[in-house]
């Protein structure tokens, strides 16, 4: 017979468990903007660098009703979108192309690791000097940023083949098709989902970035706007903005993940791989 007290105790813990993070994560978002606002009315902080948050909350909640902030929005996402989607698409053709050649890695590998440090933003005035103020120009610093984490990501996938399936398809007579069907792709998709998620973040980041110094139309745009404007409460509900995109998009990549990899033990297990 079940202890009522422990089955009590059970429940609350389920409950704690499935709630706990979602009241804690609002209570610290909470103590923030409560310590945000009495530092900025308190005269702590010069308003006129940190608006009270409730300024700044109002400013957000009005740039909803306005398309600029929209078509703003549109702009930031379509490069953010189709420089992930050619940075990935690249970073897996050219990862299984490499990666499965043992020629080809010892040939590119010293190109690899002098180019993948390079900062993306350093890289900056040489996109506005070949675009100007365009997409080509986001699309140049996004692409060049998000490449090698798929690309590196990729690499790991294809180290992590086990040998004996590898000798295997060898004896079979599989062809580099096949091998890549059956035997490299389902390795390495945990691999590329993980390096896809995280060039995601970097690409958003990017965008904003390439958009606020060259100019581009999109967030960092109205950002460097709103500076020249000398208006802070648009500067920060612009940043919150960024912030929820972000979130946004890091939620979404891991939906995708977990849907793309749902016959994954990381997946089955609980975790994101």
């Amino acid at each position: 017979m079940t202890n009522p007290a422990i089955s009590i105790a059970a429940r609350r813990s389920a409950r704690w468990l499935r709630f706990g993070p979602v009241l804690l994560g609002t209570c610290g978002i909470l103590g923030f903007l409560l310590v945000w606002q009495v530092a900025a009315v308190s005269g702590l902080v010069d308003s006129r660098h940190l608006p009270p948050a409730t300024e700044v909350l109002e400013r957000f909640v009005a740039n909803l009703a306005y398309s600029q902030f929209w078509v703003a929005t549109g702009h930031t996402l379509r490069a953010w979108l189709l420089g992930l989607l050619i940075s990935a698409a690249a970073g897996l053709v050219l990862g299984v192309a490499i990666g499965s050649n043992g020629f080809l890695v010892k040939a590119t590998h010293s190109t690899i690791e002098f180019l993948r440090p390079i900062p993306a933003v350093a890289l900056i005035p040489i996109a506005a000097l070949l675009f100007g103020p365009r997409l080509g120009s986001e699309l140049m610093i996004i692409i060049y940023a998000c490449l090698w984490i798929v690309l590196i990501q990729v690499f790991y996938g294809i180290a992590d083949l086990d040998q004996v399936a590898m000798d295997t398809a060898n004896t079979l007579g599989l062809t580099f098709t096949e091998r890549v069907r059956y035997l490299i792709f389902p390795t390495l998709l945990p691999f590329f989902m993980t390096g896809l998620r995280l060039a995601a973040t970097v690409a958003l980041v990017l965008a904003i970035s390439v958009e606020l110094i060259v100019g581009t139309p999109g967030l960092g745009q109205e950002v460097a706007l709103a500076q020249i404007n000398g208006s802070a409460p648009a500067i920060f509900s612009l940043i919150i903005t960024s912030g929820l995109l972000g979130i946004i998009i890091n939620t979404l990549m891991r939906f995708v993940e977990r849907k793309t990899l749902f016959w994954h033990e990381s997946v089955r297990g609980g975790k994101t791989a």
